[in-house]
């Protein structure tokens, strides 16, 4: 049975060599993963981050940050490794050497390694001051290793540790915009030293580095540019480090010195004082005197970081964490994690542990990214709030606002207001953005249905929450209507949207990379529907009736006649056409249906690419003709009706074009509700979570993009799963399936409303996700028959309402009689009527 749920103390220490009280909660070494024993409890009773496993994801390409953090906030301070896989700076394999303990990251991102600023380094011993290793790759160690193999690593919310190879025991934990470090050298180490490294980000970019050190206080305060990991801008970084005895005190340091590459220079003060210009690695080294009161010297380095100045980086570290109280520290962390991670509550019994650990991380890592940079922006001054690590709306809009919708929509407004201010000083919505700079946007104007999403369902309560609805349909309209200079960074390719009513193929205009027309077509149809949305709501009738016109355009991306090679029954399918006339023999484009899929017999790529001209992006043909989540109905006719459509949603899964890593595979497991065979997308859903997630360091599917796909996606992606449900961003639906627990309630603070889903007859969850008393065989709300078992409205959870599942072992049931009892599309006459 694998450990679960032990001790710090028991992680990190053979007897008898303890050098510092630990915290008293629980936290997880990086192999503690759940038991498959059923639990018995609600979680209410419990401490919700008890049940984070932040190690889940962090090797094999999940690039999870496993470091310490607060909700959103913008210090992720965390240990870098030497991995090629460290984009979030940590990997789990124990033969990576850890580089660094740097104070900001981003969590499941793919492209470049994003951030991974200010390292700082313990080095126990040096024979000299001058002898030290400064430079990266000479003073980089690796972890001390458990006996089951693993890294001695152990974290929890708001708390990371880990013990190196040279006897240095390191901890973390962090506020709003400062990391607190704890470095407990060996007895031997009778000359402790740390470095503070300037230079090295992820991404080996700095220019214009600063460094100076206070030989009073010790404060080394610097800063550099860098470079964007995910598009061409730059960015400028600031920190302000000061050090403090724990357990005893010093008045400064005993011998200090600026470092160029592997070359201290002691006594030095200022970078200007040596010739850096020809070297790229720099920064501060310093010696302190060793403790008299204890065998183990410890200290405590305060990191305060800032996107405006050294001194505002100093100001928020005295402001944020006065005293340098590591314990109270990490313990306001865990408190703010837990009041979070309680508002969607599970009632374990009948549930395997790991089951509810999935759960729990899951649902912390949806509240990694975006990040709070509020107060921070260094290109405008405002009073709004300002959020930035969008990795990126593409990857998130789809389930990570619908999450926040339920439990947590003071911070969506937040972020909400973010982005129109960005508009209002940008020009266009934010698409893909880091560091303070725009990135390249992956899918269409993926801003507009996270605006729809928030307005659909917060309307009645925007002006409370501080949104403006004026402001927020100005920004809407700004991506609809108004042409960017450089739709690869932000709004849309809209001078050709509007001429042709799609994106064609053979048109090179000024302003953009001619690639990814089909699926830029079908992102802004969704996201002209979501705009539709937020009309209707407005009583802007003309608005209403001209965006959902354009929401259907994806059919002029529909070709009849092209089918799947070597299965004719599969026919018709979304591809890139030229400027019109486009029906006219030879007028279409022909990609394979099977490229950029496992079936691809070239093994084609179709990512951010210049010479792209297949017409999609990270995906195939196969699956991007299944998304129009506006008109699912109207797809189904298409493609021939229901039995044609589930035929055609069999193959996709069987031939395993389904691709679980990538988000326009999202929505494809529960597309069988728009059929009325709701039982199969129950099915295929479980299917999924049981074979592509688990609680191991190999534990999820991809990048947690928060890439391919998102961290903070997958983290929703799997937390909707998990209660049975999968959302339809910027409408008040939810679909509907039966959840892994036998109940869950949601408390929503705008509404000050708890909302109950329980599962009568819950007999557990099959282990492979086949079978089982799993199917939703009728639905009652507040005690009275619901008309649908394929969907919930929001208004179930406005009023805090009580729903119950009847559960039954067959896979046959339906959605139920009568018109309104499916899933509604377009053209059908849902999303029509009043919101």
């Amino acid at each position: 049975m694998a450990r679960w749920l032990v001790l710090l103390y028991a992680l990190f220490f053979l007897a008898g060599s303890n050098a510092h009280s630990r915290p008293k909660f629980t936290v997880r070494s990086q192999t503690d993963t759940a038991t498959t024993s059923p639990g018995n409890t609600t979680i209410e009773n419990l401490d919700p981050a008890s049940y984070v496993n932040v190690f889940i994801g962090t090797t094999n390409g999940g690039h999870v940050f496993p470091g310490a953090t607060l909700p959103h906030g913008m210090v992720k301070v965390g240990l870098d490794t030497d991995s090629p896989g460290n984009q979030a700076g940590y990997d789990a394999n124990i033969t990576f050497n850890a580089t660094g303990f740097s104070q900001l990251h981003d969590s499941g991102t793919g492209g470049g390694t994003s951030l991974s600023n200010f390292k700082l380094w313990p080095l126990p011993e040096c024979d000299s001051f001058s002898s030290c290793n400064t430079s990266m790759s000479v003073r980089k160690t690796l972890r001390k290793v458990l006996p089951d193999g693993s890294p001695d690593d152990a974290g929890s919310p708001g708390y990371f540790a880990t013990n190196l190879s040279t006897g240095v025991q390191v901890e973390l934990t962090a506020s709003h915009h400062t990391a607190l470090h704890r470095y407990t050298f060996p007895p031997s180490s009778r000359e402790p030293r740390i470095v503070v490294d300037i230079t090295n980000d992820g991404l080996i970019s700095n220019t214009e580095p600063v460094v100076n050190i206070n030989t009073t206080t010790g404060r080394v305060t610097g800063g550099a540019r860098f470079a964007s990991s995910f598009g061409p801008g730059r960015y400028g970084v600031y920190t302000c480090v000061d050090f403090k005895g724990d357990g005893y005190d010093f008045e400064a340091p005993t011998e200090y010195g600026v470092w160029l590459e592997n070359a201290p220079v002691q006594n030095s003060t200022q970078l200007i004082q040596l010739y850096s210009g020809f070297l790229s690695e720099m920064g501060a080294l310093l010696t302190f005197p060793p403790s008299s009161n204890s065998l183990h010297t410890t200290i405590l380095a305060r990191v305060g970081v800032s996107f405006i100045s050294s001194d505002r980086a100093c100001a928020n570290a005295e402001s944020e964490i006065p005293d340098f109280n590591f314990d109270e520290t990490v313990a306001t962390a865990r408190e703010t994690w837990n009041e979070l991670l309680s508002r969607i509550q599970v009632d374990t019994e009948g549930v395997d542990n790991e089951i509810t650990e999935l759960f729990y991380s899951s649902l912390y890592r949806t509240h990694i990214s975006p990040a709070d940079y509020t107060g921070e922006n260094p290109n405008w001054s405002s009073t709004e709030p300002y959020y930035d690590s969008f990795y990126c709306n593409w990857d998130t809009y789809r389930t990570l606002y619908p999450l926040m919708s339920l439990h947590d929509p003071e911070v969506f407004a937040r972020i909400v207001r973010g982005m129109i201010n960005i508009q209002q000083h940008e020009g266009w919505l934010p698409e893909c953005r880091g560091a303070t700079v725009q990135q390249f946007i992956q899918g269409g104007s993926n801003g507009d249905p996270i605006l729809g999403e928030f307005f659909v369902k917060f309307h009645e309560h925007a002006s409370a929450l501080n949104v403006s609805a004026d402001n927020l349909y100005t920004a809407l309209l700004a991506d609809a209507e108004e042409q960017s200079p450089n739709w690869n960074l932000q709004g849309r390719q809209t001078n050709v949207w509007k001429q042709y009513n799609f994106i064609p193929s053979d048109i090179y205009g000024s302003g953009g990379t001619a690639t990814k027309q089909v699926s830029r077509t079908l992102e802004y149809s969704f996201g002209d529907f979501s705009i539709s949305q937020v009309a209707k709501i407005l009583n802007k009738t003309d608005d209403v009736a001209k965006y959902q016109a354009r929401a259907g355009n994806f059919i002029n991306v529909w070709n009849e006649r092209v089918t799947l090679p070597g299965n004719s029954s599969i026919k018709g399918m979304m591809q890139a056409s030229h400027s019109p006339p486009r029906f006219a023999d030879g007028q279409w484009n022909y990609t394979d249906p099977r490229h950029c899929s496992i079936n691809d017999p070239l093994q084609s790529t179709c990512y951010l690419d210049a010479t792209n001209r297949d017409g999609f992006y990270e995906s195939s043909p196969m699956v991007y003709s299944q998304y129009v989540p506006q008109d699912t109905a109207k797809l189904i006719s298409l493609q021939g009706g229901n039995e044609s459509f589930i035929n055609r949603l069999d193959l996709i899964f069987d031939q395993n074009y389904f691709d679980v890593t990538d988000e326009p595979s999202q929505q494809i497991p529960f597309m069988y509700h728009y059929a009325n065979r709701p039982g199969l997308s129950t099915q295929r859903s479980r299917i999924i979570l049981a074979a592509s997630y688990n609680t191991t360091v190999n534990g999820l599917p991809g990048n947690d993009d928060s890439g391919k796909p998102c961290k903070s996606a997958m983290g929703s992606y799997a937390v909707f799963y998990l209660v049975g449900m999968y959302p339809l961003p910027a409408t008040r639906q939810f679909l509907l399936a039966s959840p892994h627990f036998p109940k869950v309630t949601f408390f929503n603070p705008v509404f000050n409303s708890t909302t109950t889903i329980i599962a009568k007859n819950f007999r557990g969850n099959p282990q492979n996700g086949t079978g089982g008393t799993v199917f939703v065989k009728s639905v009652t709300i507040d005690g009275q028959p619901w008309h649908s078992n394929c969907y919930l409205d929001w208004d179930v959870f406005v009023n805090g309402s009580t729903v119950e599942l009847e559960l039954t072992s067959d896979i046959n049931t339906t959605c139920g009689e009568g018109s309104d009892a499916l899933p509604p599309s377009l053209s059908t006459g849902g999303y029509s009527g009043s919101i």
